[in-house]
């Protein structure tokens, strides 16, 4: 899963959210890593609801122009609780190695002593 993916899909865990919503949650999330287009989040939000990951709860007009609120599907939620446990196993396979690496070296600079 790619990171805006994952951060748009994440912006929407508290509830439904219209787009300019999800873009401002999404770089707030991100620590403003992930800066989506208007462009960019209504074809992302358009593939995720094709896949069943989100869904259109609610559409209404404002100023004359269509704003619409998107939630997590249940899969979505599946999807994105997989990815967050891919990405924590891939980080502990470095930070776990870190450590154990400072520890080593530590233990063989004391075994050298």
């Amino acid at each position: 899963m790619r990171e805006p993916t994952y951060f748009l899909l994440a912006s929407l865990l508290d509830g439904p959210l219209h787009g300019y919503a999800i873009i401002q949650r999404a770089a707030e999330l991100s620590d403003g890593r992930v800066r989506m287009a208007t462009g960019t989040l209504y074809t992302a939000l358009d593939r995720l609801t094709a896949e069943g990951y989100v869904r259109l709860v609610s559409e209404e007009i404002v100023n004359g122009r269509a704003r619409r609120s998107y939630g997590l599907t249940e899969s979505g939620s599946a999807a994105l609780r997989a990815e967050a446990t891919r990405m924590a196993a891939a980080a502990e396979l470095v930070t776990g190695r870190a450590v154990r690496s400072r520890r080593g070296a530590a233990i063989r600079k004391e075994w050298l002593a």
